[in-house]
C-alpha cells in the first residue's frame, strides 16, 4: 500500500511543478476535442436525411424498427 502512495505522489508533484508541460497538455485535449467533434460531426453523422434519400424508404425504415422493438 505504500508503494501506491509513493507513486501517486510522484506524478502528483511531477504534475504540480511542470510549466511548459502544463502548456502542451492543454494544446493536447484541446486537439482530441477538435478531432472528436470533427469526426462526430462530419464522418459519424448518421440520420434519416443522410441515410435515406426518399420519403418512402424513410418510412420503410422506421416501420421496420418499429415492428422489430415490439417483439
Amino acid at each position: 500500500m505504500d508503494i501506491i502512495k509513493n507513486i501517486y505522489y510522484f506524478y502528483q508533484n511531477g504534475f504540480k511543478n511542470m510549466t511548459l508541460g502544463n502548456f502542451l497538455w492543454k494544446i493536447i485535449f484541446l486537439k482530441l476535442l477538435v478531432i472528436a467533434l470533427f469526426l462526430n460531426y462530419f464522418i459519424y453523422n448518421k440520420s434519416l436525411k443522410s441515410e435515406y434519400k426518399t420519403d418512402e424508404q424513410k418510412i420503410d425504415f422506421v416501420y421496420k424498427n418499429l415492428i422489430s422493438g415490439n417483439k
